[in-house]
């Protein structure tokens, strides 16, 4: 006797399936052939019937799964046309049994072929969220509700516990909430809740001033790593001088170490500035020690930081006499002159009148009197302070940003691992040539976004200016080299709108007047160049027709361009540096993508060899070197512009990201100098404060 599944499968392949063209409507040939084995691994008196059953209907389930190019139906050979299924087809016998009755002459049949499409959804992600976001709005499927404040908001756990360690460990632990459809949540800002549990629905945020103290402190609670990342480089963008202590506080409050670090570094270099602001005013004693101990402190003298404790000590006298010892014990008396010790210290009233301070001042007076006792009375106090020296800052000039040139330019200072913005160019520039020459920082040539330019601006650091009075280039220039060597400034390539150049002109500041030398052997745009050990090399760019990889190097004594080893990669709108007397070339474009690539030259050996890859991939990247460590800045992965930079460190051959810029920049020049000994605080523009606290932080972006 049949089973049912038995006459089930028999009706399917005697009287549904015989027109092949009825498979897709019923059942795959997958199904069919677990439903065989199946039958013919039972034990039954009719397993000839069956054989002969399957037999018959092989041939025309073999056509039609060779129509479909399935491979998994025994005997089919999955490719899918028609005349590979009509030759399975005439290959099958009636007489065939079991799984190999397929093949008329009794042959091996063909082995399957892999026929299968590998898709992954790059919009999957997004479109789940939105609909996600969507049920949660229409509070469909949810099964959490978060009272915070008294304010409802409606979720659904398994997002939570996918965004959130606090979420997941109540919703999947023994804790009673896992098991309560209405959790309260305690100490949290409603507000900030909400615009949490939206991020972990859409991926987006706001991040500003008016919500910054709220947020940061929720997301600490809820572990949003990712939240607190963004809020702490918000805040590090926001340090002056009459905040920077109130943000130092804040950030030790939630244990946010690089906050920290940073708000310290800052109060530190400008303690002349901050020790004038409130905020210094109402410092707890263990703060305001923790402040004037520190060697890096930058004072001019320690009278400064003994006037600076005196305001502070005065501005509340009656609870903070008790704490002058304390905090005196701190000021490097033995540094002051004896004129101060003595006549602005030893005859202050509240130092006077306190017994452990009078000891201060009559130890600092023996150090300054007994100059042969000074080796037996060292100590923390008689240590000079050695403030971090304001070393170099780099530029990021002009380039391409949302579809058009711009002519912004923004100041990075690596001491505070900071950008801002200093004023802008007055023309917007792409593909501009920037170098250094006597302390003024040149931006040549470029596109505006309408026509090339040969006009050049010159920025002062010390006045926050630019000027336009230098002589335009003897031809206009995009894409140009530009470069400095033995007090010239040296244009070197580019295109002018009607061809490539092979042109190179150099500017005389003295006599304000370009002058053109000798031209390359080959035209070069997007040309990189670099000056080392007396010469100026051209490295890599385009000939108008395909990216290149020679380089030539112009020896200034005879006027003269000459090969060198070619990079091992064609590249153009790559970056340049000069690095440890190397000339590390990174980045650009090849033939058919954007490179992450990087290589050096030894001119020593004259060889090119490869160092490991950036990070990202990069065309139209700015490279420089300060303060002894190379920087690559901005541009383009063949997708989006970039405004993330990133560091080589050299003893370990790696890249790392280290913040930033405030805009994407393609093709923008990049600059060196030494910062001005005096920051004047007037160069980050206000009303790009006020724009930048009001933007959109769009995480993966």
């Amino acid at each position: 006797m049949y089973t049912y599944l038995e006459y089930f499968v028999e009706y399917v392949l005697f009287v549904e399936l015989r027109s092949s063209a009825l498979i897709h409507a019923h059942i795959s040939s997958f199904a069919l052939y677990a439903l065989h084995m199946c039958l013919c691994g039972r034990r039954t008196k009719s397993k000839a019937k069956i054989d002969a059953v399957w037999g018959w209907a092989s041939a025309p389930l073999r056509l039609a799964a060779n129509r479909m190019g399935d491979p998994l139906l025994p005997g089919s050979t999955g490719l899918g046309s028609g005349a590979a299924a009509t030759a399975t087809a005439a290959g099958s016998g009636t007489t065939g049994s079991g799984l190999g009755g397929g093949g008329g002459s009794g042959g091996a049949e063909r082995p399957p072929s892999p026929a299968r499409l590998t898709h992954t959804s790059e919009k999957h992600p997004k479109v789940t969220l939105t609909e996600l976001n969507m049920l949660r709005r229409h509070r469909e499927l949810c099964d959490v509700v978060l009272n915070v404040g008294g304010r409802k908001i409606f979720a659904h756990r398994v997002i939570l516990s996918a965004c959130s360690s606090y979420f997941c460990a109540m919703f999947t632990g023994e804790l009673e909430e896992s098991r309560q459809t209405e959790v309260t949540i305690r100490d949290i800002d409603e507000n900030a809740m909400e615009l949490l549990i939206d991020f972990c629905y859409t991926a987006h945020i706001i991040v500003e001033e008016s919500n910054v103290q709220t947020l940061l402190p929720a997301a600490c609670l809820l572990q949003l790593v990712e939240i607190q990342d963004i809020c702490c480089e918000f805040l590090k963008r926001q340090l002056d001088p009459t905040n920077c202590l109130g943000i130092r506080a804040f950030a030790d409050t939630h244990s946010c170490r690089e906050l920290l670090r940073i708000a310290d570094k800052f109060t530190q270099h400008n303690f002349q500035e901050v020790m004038e602001s409130e905020e210094f005013l109402l410092l707890p004693v263990g703060q305001l020690v923790d402040i004037i101990c520190s060697d890096e402190l930058n004072v001019r003298s320690e009278e400064q930081v003994f006037n600076a404790v005196m305001s502070w000590l005065k501005y509340n006298v009656a609870e903070r006499r008790q704490h002058l010892a304390q905090v005196l014990q701190h000021v490097r008396l033995p540094l002051l002159s004896p004129k101060f010790l003595v006549g602005t210290v030893g005859s202050d009233l509240l130092v006077r009148s306190d017994e452990a301070c009078r000891d201060l001042v009559d130890e600092a007076k023996n150090y300054l009197l007994l100059p042969q006792e000074r080796p037996l009375m060292q100590g923390p106090r008689t240590r000079p302070r050695k403030p971090t020296r304001r070393g170099e800052v780099l530029f990021a000039v002009g380039g391409w940003c949302s579809g058009d040139a711009i002519a912004s330019v923004e100041r990075f200072d690596p001491q505070t691992n900071d950008w801002k913005m200093v004023a802008p160019m007055s023309k917007r520039r792409c593909g501009v040539g920037v170098a250094v020459l006597n302390d003024l920082l040149y931006a040549v040539g470029g596109h505006d976004g309408q026509s090339y330019l040969n006009s050049i601006e010159r920025y002062d650091p010390q006045t926050n200016q630019w000027s336009c009075d230098v002589a335009p280039t003897t031809s206009c220039r995009t894409s140009v080299g530009v470069a400095v060597l033995d007090g010239f400034l040296y244009a070197v390539g580019g295109q002018d709108g009607v061809q490539c150049l092979n042109h190179v002109e150099r500017y005389d500041p003295k006599e304000n007047k370009w002058s053109k030398v000798a031209p390359m052997t080959t035209r070069r745009l997007g040309v990189a160049v670099a000056v080392l050990s007396g010469h100026l090399y051209a490295i890599g760019g385009s000939d108008g027709q395909c990216p290149l990889n020679t380089v030539e190097r112009y020896d200034p004594r005879q006027n003269k361009w000459v090969a060198v080893n070619p990079m091992s990669t064609r590249r153009k709108h790559l970056g340049c540096a000069v690095f440890n007397n190397y000339i590390y070339a990174v980045g650009g474009r090849d033939d058919c993508m954007e490179l992450s690539s990087a290589e050096r030259y030894n001119p020593l050996t004259n060889t090119w060899s490869p160092i490991v890859a950036m990070t990202s991939r990069r065309s139209g990247v700015g490279l420089a070197v300060v303060n002894g460590q190379l920087y690559a800045v901005g541009g383009f992965d063949g997708s989006a512009y970039l405004k993330t930079i990133e560091v080589y460190d050299p003893e370990t051959n790696q890249w790392r990201l280290c913040g930033c810029m405030n805009y994407r920049r393609l093709g923008g020049g990049v600059g060196v100098m030494r910062a001005p000994q005096t920051e004047n605080y007037m160069w980050c523009d206000n009303s790009f404060r006020h724009q930048n606290n009001q933007k959109l932080v769009e995480l993966h972006n």
